[in-house]
């Protein structure tokens, strides 16, 4: 019911999203622990999404506003695991989603500050909201029977939690506050959440425009992206932990259905929820069984005592809202992301103020762009190094870690440890070409260990042939070591197979080393050809032949 109310919709909303999923789910889902429902990482972009088309101000609108949206959210999800795309979820890498997830946290606890102090503003973003709130209290607009029994439910549920009570310190402040509520007569002092409507909606689809239907796309493809990436995450952590295997197109296509059900049934887009399926396997959860006492549960709830709730001051729901979201904050993974990475903390930084300062479903974009950055900035510089060889060490080792190890005069060993492609082609060329200038010996051969090279592109293969080229027109020979057989299809595919020539391969390292050292007894090979710059207009060979036999 708090994240409803969070989410800027009625507060009953949260039981009709909690009844259906958790019964959906339990016949499709593949965890055996997972729990589904309203969720305070969600709630801040249904209202976000929903809020501004419900011009009206209409609870009920806004109500058909999320159920639809709860139904996009489904079919994307559907589509998704049919089509296998959990791999999307990847986007959000770590430090995206922690410092998402502590943007969405402090957006939905300044959110509830207004009802915890029994006043209520309209704003636009969170700095909006937060200079409203200062001036709200500056006003004297501050309802201090609705401060009192906001804060007091909050110090429970907080001591509650700090003691380990077996009983939940929500149902000792909720109960509570009812109780309170109905013996000092305080329905007529602060705001209440009101009494449930009577039964349960029967399924069906709300009538909104086609235009709210567009508008609601987008929302509904971010909402998607992070209640499977939460889901999956939730899902992965449970099975390893008890040693059982999950496919996440399955789970995918679960919380999909979920979320087309409760669509159906009066709700608002869910996923798994991170604070009660530790609880539930905590408490001896072992199948879905959970889930439907769960829902059966609330659905009793709902049909025998709906008049309860209108004796729940909203205080005392905003205050169950500000632990669920505090609980978002992690504190302790920002100083442990700081001290293993300036860069991913400044990433994890970047998306928290894309969405305290932008928004939050704009966030998600600004933290997807923050990860292809992250990912484009890994790969446009990677780590790259000289190899050298060291006394009484087998093998070729990095320079930098080894600085007391030995070149081989007149051998140049480089590893460059990433995919060549467009954005570190150039790099590439240009770090090769600087240690040639700067060897205290004339080169003679440059052998590329090549088996972290994963991939290439036309871009990257116009890079090898200038750097070829370059060192040809200095009599320096080219060669790759331990180069994959992807890698190898892919020069001939792109039409250098005569260029690259099978002699300049080498299984290994150590191979391409013998060779180098045995030259002087082998034929010297001939220079590159210097034909058409535009190598894609040569001869394309059909692959490259067996390497041949060298004297040892």
């Amino acid at each position: 019911m708090g994240y409803a109310t969070a989410a800027g919709l009625p507060a009953y909303a949260g039981l009709y999203a909690t009844i259906v999923p958790l019964l959906v789910y339990a016949l499709l889902g593949p965890s055996k622990v997972l729990v589904l429902g309203p969720d305070s990482a969600l709630a801040p972009l249904i209202a976000a999404a929903v809020l501004p088309l419900a011009a009206t101000g209409d609870p009920q609108e806004a109500l058909a506003l999320a159920g639809v949206l709860a139904l996009l959210v489904g079919v994307i999800l559907v589509a998704a695991g049919f089509l296998r795309l959990g791999f999307v979820t990847e986007l959000l890498s770590k430090p995206i989603r922690l410092g998402y997830l502590n943007g969405i946290a402090l957006v939905v606890v300044v959110g509830q500050l207004p009802t915890l102090f029994g006043f209520a503003i309209d704003e636009p973003g969170l700095p909006q909201d937060l200079a409203a709130i200062v001036r709200a209290v500056a006003a004297g607009d501050v309802d201090p029977v609705a401060t009192a029994v906001g804060v007091t439910s909050l110090v429970v549920i907080v001591a509650f939690r700090l003691l380990r009570a077996r009983i939940p310190g929500v149902l000792v402040a909720v109960a509570g506050a009812c109780g309170v509520s109905a013996l000092l007569g305080l329905t007529e002092r602060i705001a209440m959440v009101g009494a449930l409507p009577s039964g349960l909606p029967a399924p069906s689809v709300a009538a909104v425009s086609w235009a709210d239907v567009l508008a609601l796309l987008g929302p509904a493809a971010g909402i998607a992206l992070i209640a499977f990436a939460d889901t999956g995450v939730l899902s992965r952590t449970f099975a390893a932990r008890r040693g059982d295997d999950v496919d996440g197109s399955t789970e995918m296509k679960a919380i999909g259905a979920a979320n087309v059900a409760t669509g159906l049934f009066g709700g608002f887009p869910i996923s798994a929820s991170s604070s009660r399926t530790p609880v539930a396997e905590q408490n001896g959860a072992r199948t879905q069984l959970v889930g439907v006492v769960g829902a059966v549960a609330v659905l009793l709830f709902v049909l025998l005592a709906p008049g309860v709730t209108a004796y729940l001051p909203e205080a005392t729901l905003a205050a169950v809202v500000l632990v669920a979201a505090s609980a978002l904050i992690d504190v302790r993974g920002v100083v442990r992301m700081w001290r293993m990475s300036r860069i991913e903390a400044g990433l994890a930084a970047a998306a928290f103020l894309g969405v305290a300062l932008v928004g939050v479903l704009e966030g998600i974009l600004v933290a997807i762009g923050l990860s292809f950055v992250a990912v484009v900035g890994h790969a446009w510089s990677p780590y790259r190094t000289e190899l050298v060889e060291l006394t009484r060490v087998a093998g070729f080792h990095d320079i930098n870690r080894h600085p007391e190890g030995h070149r081989i005069p007149g051998l140049l060993l480089v590893r460059f440890d990433a995919p060549l492609f467009f954005a570190n082609g150039s790099i590439f060329d240009d770090y090769v070409r600087s240690l040639v200038a700067q060897s205290p010996e004339p080169v003679e051969w440059v052998v590329i260990a090549a088996e972290p090279i994963t991939g290439l592109d036309t871009t990257a293969v116009d890079e090898l042939v200038d750097l070829d080229r370059y060192l040809a027109g200095r009599k320096i020979r080219l060669a790759f070591a331990a180069m994959k057989g992807p890698i190898k299809d892919r020069l001939v595919q792109f039409g250098v197979g005569d260029r690259f020539t099978p002699d300049r391969f080498y299984p290994t390292v150590r191979t391409a080393v013998v060779a180098f050292r045995h030259r002087a007894s082998s034929p010297s090979p001939e220079p590159a050809p210097r034909g058409n710059p535009d190598h894609t207009a040569g001869r394309v060979s059909k692959s490259l032949p067996r390497k041949r036999n060298r004297r040892r």
